[in-house]
């Protein structure tokens, strides 16, 4: 059954490579940006799809209002590394402010027609980092974790009203957002810092996540498959298998 699906951050990464390949299957796809730029070249490359330009910490989710959705992929976020003894709270809180009360935020404006209609999918980018906080990488997990409560709280919550609510959990893939990320810190770290120590540290475990990453389109593809199911698990690792490789189970 052909479905409408709004993507958040679909203008790059994993937002992007669905974006794709649920309008090639005939889905109806609602692609959100956060730039203007972004959005114009995405109309460009892919005029099938309903592109709009939404920063999701604002008002601008109001105009969701309008749209029809059946299944919100809710995958715009930022990434944020350094120490947590050291890291300058607006980066923490600007982090905060988009992964987790930004998604919130363009949530509970979507569910407003998926509780009136009492159907409808609401599928959160989490990460590994959800359930592994790494040195270095605290700030960014930090809010996954958050998003991790936030999905399971709805998954609870919103059954009953039938609506899903499900997690996808990937590792490292080779989107450009971990090398971003792993190199956010040096923007105002140095090699000095409450324990001096720490900056070779941060440099190994950034260069560890950054060498061989997984191809994206993994993640695309499962998130095809959580848009299509007929029922989902609360989470759902990519690869599979991504906790035993990290020793997890």
């Amino acid at each position: 059954m052909k479905k409408n699906v709004m993507i958040t951050g679909a203008g790059s990464g994993f937002g992007r490579l669905a974006a794709l390949a649920l309008s090639g299957r005939g889905h109806h796809v609602i692609a959100t940006t956060e730039t203007d730029e972004q959005a114009a070249a995405l109309r460009s490359e892919a005029p099938q799809l309903e592109v709009h330009r939404l920063d999701i910490t604002t008002r601008d989710v109001e105009k969701t209002f309008d749209w029809p959705i059946d299944v919100l992929i809710n995958n715009a976020g930022v990434g944020e590394t350094g120490p947590l003894a050291d890291i300058p709270m607006e980066r923490l809180r600007h982090l905060f402010e988009v992964n987790v009360f930004g998604t919130l935020n363009v949530t509970q404006a979507v569910l407003k027609a998926m509780v009136a209609n009492h159907s409808g999918r609401v599928i959160i980018m989490s990460s590994i980092a959800g359930v592994l906080p790494a040195p270095a990488f605290g700030p960014y997990a930090m809010t996954k974790h958050a998003l991790e409560a936030m999905g399971k709280a709805l998954r609870a919550e919103l059954a009953p009203l039938g609506i899903d609510v499900t997690l996808i959990n990937p590792g490292p893939y080779l989107t450009g957002f971990n090398d971003r990320m792993a190199s956010s810190m040096w923007e105002w770290f140095g090699d000095q810092s409450l324990n001096g120590s720490e900056a070779e540290l941060f440099r190994a475990i950034g260069d560890f996540v950054t060498t061989g990453q997984r191809d994206p389109a993994e993640v695309a593809t499962r998130l095809v498959e959580l848009t299509e199911a007929l029922t989902t698990t609360e989470n759902n690792f990519v690869p599979p298998d991504i906790k035993a490789q990290l020793g997890l189970q």
